[in-house]
């Protein structure tokens, strides 16, 4: 049986710039288990998982749910698994690693906003706290969120000095989440390693966001939020007396 530290270094060189790892987010072992059959590793999305347990994204589902989430997910498949924790719902980096462990996961998002407010972590206290994640986990899959563009002051700039600061700290790849798509390949270029950029309904392909130098493409809740506007309508079909199974 491959060890978790084989699943990390699995993971870990899929990252490969121009030649991303896709992942299509999941949110529980049913859709992991259809994305593990495709695909060489499986990611879940927070705000799919805190949607499908009945919880606010931002942390608002308790940590014993959130981890418990991702064990589901992870014992459901056999490829490497890495979770969306948010901000760490208000563990130390130590537990975070340690309940990550538990759960089976073998990488892990990390934002530099607080959850509850949007604003901004500091610099050095980002740094510091990547670094402690780093140091309780060796092997730890680490993907640095930088949220200056849907929290902060959406310069390019700032997003390629923390990047470039969440790398040297420790952080495996970078995801600056809300980057116009015009300025990937320029962010791409200034950081100089691996960067995750979220496919969304109007922006690039997977495909044309490799070639802008991307190493990984995510979905976030995009798939749950398609799959559920299709149950919308069809529940809709069965509210109006007709028959979800027909065209």
């Amino acid at each position: 049986m491959i060890t978790r530290e084989e699943k990390a270094s699995v993971l870990r060189a899929l990252h490969v710039p121009g030649t991303p790892v896709v992942l299509p987010n999941v949110w529980d072992a049913a859709s992991a288990k259809v994305v593990a059959a495709r695909f060489p590793a499986v990611a879940t999305a927070s705000a799919a998982v805190s949607a499908a347990l009945g919880y606010g994204d931002g942390e608002g589902m308790p940590a014993d749910e959130a981890f418990a989430a991702v064990a589901r997910v992870a014992r459901a498949v056999d490829v490497p698994v890495t979770a969306d924790v948010e901000r760490g719902y208000r563990l130390d980096p130590a537990q975070i690693a340690a309940r990550l462990a538990d759960a089976g996961a073998v990488g892990c998002n990390l934002e530099d906003s607080a959850p509850a407010t949007g604003e901004m972590v500091d610099l050095a206290a980002q740094v510091e706290f990547l670094g402690a994640v780093r140091a309780a986990d060796p092997h730890l899959v680490l993907n640095a969120r930088v949220d200056v563009f849907v929290h902060g002051s959406r310069d390019v700039e700032e997003g390629v000095e923390r990047a470039r600061a969440y790398l040297a700290a420790g952080a495996d790849c970078v995801y600056p989440i809300g980057m116009p798509v015009d300025r990937v390949e320029e962010f791409c270029r200034a950081v100089g390693g691996p960067v995750n950029v979220a496919h969304t309904p109007d922006g690039p392909t997977p495909a044309e966001l490799g070639a802008l130098g991307v190493a990984r493409v995510s979905f976030g809740p995009g798939l749950q939020r398609v799959l559920l506007a299709e149950l919308e309508r069809l529940v809709d079909v069965v509210h109006e007396g007709g028959s979800p199974y027909r065209r």
